[in-house]
């Protein structure tokens, strides 16, 4: 194995306080693991209905819920970064991870369109939903994974 290349720190001593004193990282903090059990329930009803015909109405206010859920934490998690990096979307250390948000944003949002707008039949309705979340999946591994990197650099005793 050749020598390990040097890697630019997630956060650097300033943000790091910078993340570590602003109130919006605990709201982040809680709001993440709702949003995942929010959407942990839709993706049971909507996958319900789609096998059944059944609970049609119960899966679209799931979906409604789970996006405002959505947009809630992705204002917060605007102004946390505004807050730790001074600016509100698109920090280099969070670059990927906004963009692959935006693609969510826009498919739930697509949703929302889809169902207040009575653009789309129930099942295309209801696979736009899947394909939102899907890119929340995506979305979410991303977050944990520099969650993650996060634990290791204070681990390795980096700034």
């Amino acid at each position: 194995m050749g020598p390990s290349r040097p890697t630019t720190p997630l956060y650097t001593r300033d943000e790091r306080l910078r993340r570590d004193r602003t109130p919006w990282t605990l709201v982040q903090g809680v709001l993440a693991p709702l949003q995942f059990g929010v959407f942990l329930v839709s993706l049971v009803l909507v996958l319900r209905t789609l096998a059944t015909g059944e609970g049609l109405w119960a899966a679209n206010l799931s979906v409604v819920v789970k996006t405002g859920v959505l947009y809630a934490i992705m204002v917060t998690g605007s102004i946390w970064e505004k807050a730790v990096f001074g600016r509100y979307l698109f920090a280099p250390a969070f670059f990927w991870e906004d963009a692959v948000s935006m693609l969510v944003l826009a498919l739930h949002t697509a949703y929302l369109a889809g169902l207040v707008g009575g653009w789309l039949a129930p099942e295309p309705l209801l696979g736009l939903a899947l394909a939102a979340y899907a890119a929340y999946v995506v979305n979410a591994a991303q977050f944990l994974l520099k969650l993650r990197a996060a634990r290791l650099e204070i681990a390795g005793g980096r700034p």
